[in-house]
């Protein structure tokens, strides 16, 4: 499949040809499952827009535990459907659909009772494993193994020696949930979609009681289009019941948020081959492995405050590092935290007062004629939810539309993966990379590194490290804009790249360089380029002090002292 730039020409055009002629499918949303619903119908040959009102991934999903797994949580309430279905998906995914962007990670599950414990989770883990057998996949994963207390400790020598009697390791699964999103909106894309972010859906059209396309304002230039469309799916997350007001109809069900909150820390702080999964009096929290860092999360709260930038307060820092701290010999600090970031779940409301129990399953409604609404699920089992949807879109069409075929679909970057992940040397030699470097670029950009290696053959200016962010070439920046549809300073640092929560100066450092390396391609002034810049740090500074509040109520208030930035038109 020829690879498609989401570069700033094509998302005009994509907004033009979307005004032009009737769309088969509007998808509205353009997190994972938003992008995924656009390239399931893409590729049943139906005409396709897909809008998203800020950037691809900019809601819940860039903000997850970045896990691609069945929820082995989910077995014990004996949701086992549910569990196959997720654990089927992440085969597909670390086999097929996306090898150079999930791959397996390891789990150390510690044992704090001897006997009954061992044989409970031991069953537990062996189920996980035969569940993920029977799915009729392959695994993509080693099996789980049991340990005794000095093989845990040998795997994870920072464990407390009384914090376990022995432990389980198990495999799941790990993907940069944004990158990965915006994969999907650019093979969508390379199917025929017409794709653009910043595009905000402010009111439905209708023809009687029918739903027959959106208005759209263009945030970028200020304009305003009417796109006609056979069908609407709404894939909004979180923002779902704001969407379907705009049908005047009452919905089928409602979402509500759960907040979950994530600390990075230094790889270093922690000494340990493996992640954890520790149980709380809540949920399960997690240590990650996440290149030279960890994640450590989550939290499972309520949250009825600003959905685009919920907010991490004091005691949501302070209650994961106590957790993770029972744990270790080594207690982390707050001055250990190089990151901070919080997402929030849509979870189908109406079954608990208690966010942990409400439904991960996902929904699929037809409201009024013309709309279909997709709300719930997991991230791992998007490309299940995006079949739904379209399915149900295309059941009152007047011709025949083939059935889902994105199991077969691999995402861009994934063709020629593992050959070309074998031959790291090769075009280490080849282009002067230390070796290390082209594995980087490989695990983002899979089969796609040529074009960002052509980049630096055309100016060898581009092949050097961006500046406070070494891990990253000043290339990938130019690409991010030219290719991968980012359209702000805060676009690239908190989601083409995760600089933002990688660093202990939130990305400040590079803010400057990669300001001047983005309006080269956009074409920005010395104002807008300064207005990026004011922009970033103003977030970063609102994060911070949002962080040194109590309570939820206070770090909102405190969030919300950066709004967006405002482009220039």
């Amino acid at each position: 499949m020829r690879s498609v730039p989401l570069s700033p020409e094509a998302r005009s055009r994509a907004l033009e040809d979307m005004a032009s002629a009737e769309l088969d499918v509007l998808v509205v949303g353009g997190g994972v499952v938003g992008t995924g619903s656009a390239l399931d119908a893409a590729t049943r040959g139906l005409r396709v827009g897909l809008v998203e009102a800020r950037d691809f991934a900019s809601g819940t999903s860039s903000r997850s535990s970045k896990l691609i797994h069945g929820g082995l949580r989910y077995l014990e309430m004996l949701d086992f459907r549910l569990v196959a279905e997720a654990l089927q998906e992440r085969g597909l995914l670390i086999d097929r659909l996306a090898p150079h962007l999930v791959h397996p990670v390891p789990f150390l599950y510690p044992l704090q009772h001897r006997g009954w414990e061992r044989l409970y989770a031991g069953a537990g883990v062996a189920l996980y494993d035969t569940l993920g057998l029977l799915s009729g996949r392959v695994r993509g994963v080693p099996h789980h193994r049991h340990l005794t207390r000095r093989g845990a400790k040998r795997l994870v020598p920072s464990l407390r020696s009384d914090a376990l009697v022995g432990a389980l390791q198990y495999y799941d699964a790990q993907v940069d949930d944004a990158r990965h999103t915006m994969f999907i909106a650019r093979t969508a894309a390379a199917y025929g979609a017409h794709v653009a972010s910043r595009a905000r859906v402010v009111d439905l059209l209708r023809e009687g009681g029918r739903i027959t396309g959106a208005e759209v304002h263009d945030l970028e230039t200020g304009n305003r289009i009417r796109v006609r469309a056979k069908q609407i799916i709404n894939a909004t997350g979180v923002w779902t019941d704001e969407t379907q007001d705009l049908a005047g109809e009452r919905g089928r069900f409602h979402v509500r948020a759960s907040k979950g909150v994530h600390l990075v820390v230094p790889r270093d702080r922690i000494m340990s081959e493996s992640g954890l999964i520790l149980r709380t009096e809540k949920s399960v929290l997690f240590v990650i492995p996440w290149g030279r860092h960890w994640i450590i999360g989550t939290t499972d709260t309520d949250w009825s405050l600003d959905k685009a930038h919920p907010a991490a307060s004091a005691s949501d820092i302070d209650y994961l590092l106590d957790h993770v701290n029972a744990v270790l010999e080594q207690p982390l600090t707050r001055d250990d935290v190089e990151g901070v970031y919080a997402g929030l779940r849509p979870l189908l409301s109406g079954e608990s007062d208690s966010t942990s129990k409400l439904s991960r399953e996902h929904a699929v409604a037809k409201p009024v004629p013309g709309l279909v609404v997709v709300a719930g699920g997991k991230y791992t089992t998007y490309r299940v939810m995006a079949k739904d949807a379209v399915d149900a879109a295309v059941h009152g069409m007047d011709r025949k539309v083939p059935p889902s075929c994105t199991e077969d679909v691999p995402l861009l970057g994934a063709e020629g993966y593992k050959a070309l992940r074998n031959g790291v040397q090769v075009l280490a030699d080849r282009t002067g990379l230390h070796p290390a470097r082209i594995e980087h670029l490989l695990g983002r950009y899979g089969t796609l590194i040529h074009e960002v290696l052509d980049l630096v053959s055309a100016d060898p200016s581009l092949g050097e490290p961006l500046t406070g962010a070494p891990d990253h070439l000043r290339a990938e920046v130019v690409y991010a804009v030219s290719h991968e549809g980012a359209r702000h300073l805060d676009d690239v640092l908190t989601r083409r790249t995760r600089i933002s929560i990688e660093t202990f100066d939130r990305g400040l450092g590079s803010a400057e360089d990669t300001a001047a390396l983005m309006g080269g391609v956009l074409g920005w002034s010395d104002e807008q380029r300064k207005r990026e810049i004011e922009h970033y740090q103003g977030r970063v500074a609102a994060e911070r002090e949002s962080q040194r509040m109590p309570d939820d109520a206070t770090a909102d208030s405190a969030r919300m002292g950066a709004p967006d930035v405002v482009p220039v038109a």
